[in-house]
């Protein structure tokens, strides 16, 4: 890693991000929200004029668990389409995915009033995974050539919004077989960073193709300085997490547990096939180590007849919410339309009760809240275009529906504390 050196997030060299779903680190708000702490912020692509290319609105909400919202005249219109969400302390990154094309980042933060204030609005390169790792957010954009494998990460302090340390490394040495990795997230695990990478081709012919789909990789990097420690490996299932997706999650005994969809990708001139032999499975890397766990696996297919995981949120005490989707619809998008409730350390599986039907879900939010008290609200779209936050009720195994979106579809929600 090379370090450079610190400059404005208002270089034009700035970065895009993204994030799947997320757990808030404050236990006292819940999902029916105390005004004077702060506001649930809901993502929401509105739905009254058509929502092909239209940009997300941004709405705060006091209450997640009953009421309706609205997005007509309501909400902060956000430039742009494919809008990635997150928060660090007191602050909201809203981060516009540019898909190879400059985008743009606007930070707010909540007035005395709990309404949303811009703090700064900057263009940017785009990055494809980043986490909030202690004051920081730490920022990847990947190598998508083999010819040209160099990566490069920032470090933001989300204190001054300047860019305290750059560096960069090489993708195709990372991976060392032939490919590149290219991270699927990255997240602070004590004073280290764990980066999960896919293995691929990334040529125009290969896209996301891979020659090695029976494997997960974690990287392993010590923070602040991002030295490479070392490269773990496992051949008992497939790569972590999705684009855009963590896989990785740490309960409260500082353990870390990690999914994998199985579903890589073996291209074939215009043929596209899912290659993998390996089933959907959640594995472990125990507390102060950096080694996979070889006496744990739980394979997930087994308990799910035959459906694999596309996504989790954690609600504290080892328990995760999950989304899956069946065999035969098999993506790489993150298309899922059942939820359960997953035990870690138990290794026990539950199908959620009392939210939309399968076969009427067409959409979950990517980004989703729990206070890891046993609960996690959800945004779920179905085909008669409602959509609503859903508390997944980790204990009983039950969605409830509560708050409800009028004229839009959520795509995230998050919490923003006050000042």
């Amino acid at each position: 890693m090379t370090m450079l050196k610190k400059s404005t997030l208002m270089l034009a060299s700035g970065i895009v991000l993204g994030l799947a779903s997320c757990s808030k680190d404050n236990k006292d708000n819940g999902g029916s929200g105390n005004a004077g702490a702060g506001r649930f912020i809901i993502a929401a692509v509105p739905t009254s004029t058509g929502s092909e290319g239209v940009a997300d609105y941004l709405l705060t909400a006091e209450n997640l668990e009953s009421g309706t919202l609205s997005t007509e005249g309501n909400g902060l219109e956000q430039d742009g389409t494919y809008r990635y969400y997150t928060t660090s302390g007191t602050k909201f990154f809203s981060m516009l995915y540019g898909q190879g094309n400059p985008g743009a980042v606007t930070v707010y933060q909540l007035d005395k009033n709990g309404k949303m204030q811009k703090l700064t609005n900057f263009q940017s390169e785009t990055v494809q995974s980043f986490a909030a790792v202690g004051k920081d957010i730490l920022m990847v954009k990947e190598a998508r050539k083999y010819a040209t494998p160099t990566s490069r990460w920032y470090r933001v302090s989300t204190e001054s919004l300047t860019i305290v340390a750059e560096g960069q490394f090489n993708s195709a040495e990372l991976a060392n077989n032939g490919e590149l990795a290219h991270f699927s997230w990255i997240e602070q695990v004590g004073n280290k960073v764990f980066a999960p990478f896919f293995s691929i081709k990334a040529t125009d012919a290969g896209g996301w193709s891979t020659d090695y789909p029976d494997s997960a990789w974690v990287a392993v990097y010590s923070y602040p300085d991002m030295t490479l420690e070392k490269v773990i490996k496992d051949n008992r299932t497939s790569s972590i997490g999705l684009y855009f997706t963590n896989g990785l999650t740490k309960v409260e005994n500082g353990d870390v547990y990690a999914f994998s969809p199985s579903n890589t990708i073996k291209i074939n001139g215009t043929a596209q096939s899912f290659n993998s032999t390996k089933p959907s499975s959640i594995i472990r890397i125990k507390s102060g180590t950096t080694e996979f766990d070889q006496s744990y696996l739980f394979n997930i297919e087994a308990v799910a007849g035959g459906a694999y995981m596309t996504s989790w949120i954690n609600v504290g005490k080892g328990v995760v919410v999950a989304t899956l989707n069946t065999s035969d619809k098999k993506s790489q998008w993150q298309v899922a339309n059942k939820l359960a409730v997953i035990d870690l350390v138990n290794k026990t599986f539950k199908w959620v009760t009392g939210a939309p039907d399968a076969a009427a879900i067409t959409d979950f939010s990517m980004t989703n809240y729990s206070a890891q008290d046993g609960k996690a609200y959800i945004g779920i779209t179905t085909s008669d275009k409602k959509s609503a936050v859903y508390k997944i009720d980790a204990g009983t195994a039950t969605a409830t529906r509560g708050l409800e979106l009028v004229g839009g579809n959520i795509t995230a929600i998050q919490w923003l504390p006050a000042q």
